[in-house]
C-alpha cells in the first residue's frame, strides 16, 4: 500500500475488473432479452430476478459496483485500506461471478 505505483495498479485493476463484470452481465441481458438497464445496478438486479444470481451474490455485486463508482467519479479519495482489504477478502466474489457467465459460453 506505500508505493504509489503499486496502489494505483491494484486499484485500477480492480475497477477494470468490476466494469468487466457489468459489461458481461449487460451482454447476458441483452442476448436473453431480459430487460432494460439504465444503471449498472440493473445488471445484478435483473439476473438475479430471473434466476441467475442469489440474492447474496447480487447484494455483494451491487456493493461492488457502488465501490467501483468512487474512483471512477472521483466523489471522494478512497481509503487505501478499503482497497487493501477488497483485494484481501473478497476477491472470492469475481470467483462466484466467473461461474455464473462460464454457464453461458
Amino acid at each position: 500500500m506505500s508505493d504509489p505505483e503499486r496502489y494505483g495498479s491494484a486499484e485500477r485493476f480492480l475497477q477494470l475488473a468490476i466494469e468487466a463484470c457489468n459489461d458481461l452481465g449487460n451482454h447476458i441481458i441483452a442476448d436473453l432479452e431480459l430487460g432494460t438497464v439504465d444503471a449498472y445496478a440493473d445488471v445484478p438486479a435483473l439476473l438475479a430476478e430471473h434466476g441467475y444470481l442469489d440474492d447474496s451474490l447480487k447484494q455483494r455485486w451491487t456493493r461492488m459496483i457502488g465501490f467501483r463508482n468512487i474512483p471512477v467519479r472521483d466523489y471522494l479519495q478512497i481509503d487505501r485500506t478499503i482497497v487493501h482489504a477488497v483485494l484481501q477478502n473478497n476477491l472470492g466474489d469475481f470467483d462466484r461471478l466467473r461461474q455464473v457467465f462460464a454457464r453461458f459460453l
